[in-house]
């Protein structure tokens, strides 16, 4: 099948800056208040060829995932693969895109023809529906820092890497499992990079996520309701980010059952949590081909939220940022 078309930049002017120079401007500002070191290692991290990163509007989560960014290694990328959940319409399974190429503030990002065909022919993949597709923030919010860091890193346009942008749909662990080992030998190939779209917690009523751990007792967690007195011990907040921090561990545990039965447990709001499952199980494949200390797992880097949440009429969602060696 030939992609054909370019996706617009459908959240430009929205959900982030539309004019270039302003763009590029808050990008490297952001990237700018990073430290240039983390974990004792000078930035981009040497290997971290795969990052965790939230999908807000850059108001919201753009300082959290400079961290992100700014960890990232692209010095061998020929592609890079943008996995994000899917927003805008109910999939089950994963789907791929049917465009050629998409837009950014900077310029059009090409994606990988023969890649994208590659995993169409293994019949494992649906496509993504072009309004879908043209809809959803969860790809498109990564582009802009994309493009940034590939001018950064690349002197040549011949240079630039592509991208294969895949939506992740609704899938039990067998399934996540399942596309992991199809994805492995991708994320093995040194000339390939990965971005995991994903924001953690919604917390309020607007997201049907209102748990509470009272006294710091995850085990115990309750759904609070508005007729229920303010708690403060802790406050909502804080059990929000206990809670965000137990699902961080999980992901950087390395552990892809952990991680799903976790979520089994607190309910916990991550959005991308299907993206990021297909990720540590395709890291857990290469992890058994080759045992490495200090790789095939994610670390975390920046932990951040929209609002402090002090009552049960308020809301919030959550944000971090992580990389993996590979």
């Amino acid at each position: 099948m030939k992609l054909k078309g370019t996706r617009e930049a459908s959240h430009a002017d929205s959900w982030y800056d539309g004019d270039p120079d302003t763009l590029s401007s808050q990008l490297d500002t952001f990237l700018s208040r990073v430290p240039d070191t983390i974990d004792g290692s000078g930035l981009p991290v040497p290997g971290a060829k795969v990052v965790i990163a939230p999908h807000a509007g850059y108001s919201y989560s753009g300082p959290c995932a400079a961290w992100a960014y700014k960890c990232l290694d692209l010095s061998k990328a020929k592609r890079i693969f943008v996995l994000g959940p899917s927003h805008t319409y109910y999939l089950r399974g994963c789907a791929l895109t049917k465009f050629a190429k998409y837009e950014t503030p900077f310029g059009d990002l090409t994606v990988d023809e023969d890649v994208v065909q590659q995993l169409r022919d293994t019949g494992k993949f649906q496509d993504i529906p072009s309004r879908g597709d043209v809809d959803e923030h969860s790809l498109e919010m990564h582009l802009p820092y994309i493009y940034k860091r590939i001018t950064q890193t690349f002197t040549s346009e011949a240079e630039y890497p592509t991208i294969v942008p895949i939506l992740v749909g609704d899938n039990n662990g067998a399934e996540e499992k399942e596309f992991g080992k199809l994805l492995a030998p991708y994320l093995k190939d040194p000339d390939n990079a990965w971005v995991v779209s994903s924001d953690f917690c919604h917390w309020g009523s607007r997201f049907s996520y209102t748990a509470y751990a009272p006294e710091g007792n995850v085990d115990q967690l309750q759904s609070l309701n508005r007729r229920m007195p303010k708690p403060t011990n802790p406050p909502i907040h804080e059990s929000i980010k206990q809670v965000d921090h137990l699902s961080m561990d999980a992901v950087a545990s390395g552990d892809h059952d952990k991680f799903v039965d976790h979520l089994k447990h607190t309910k916990n709001t991550v959005c991308g949590r299907h993206p990021i499952g297909v990720t540590m199980a395709a890291l857990e494949e290469l992890a058994k081909e080759n045992p490495e200390p200090g790789k095939y797992r994610f670390k975390f880097v920046q932990y951040q939220r929209s609002s402090l949440v002090e009552d049960v009429s308020d809301s919030s969602v959550s944000y971090a940022s992580a990389y993996a060696i590979v």
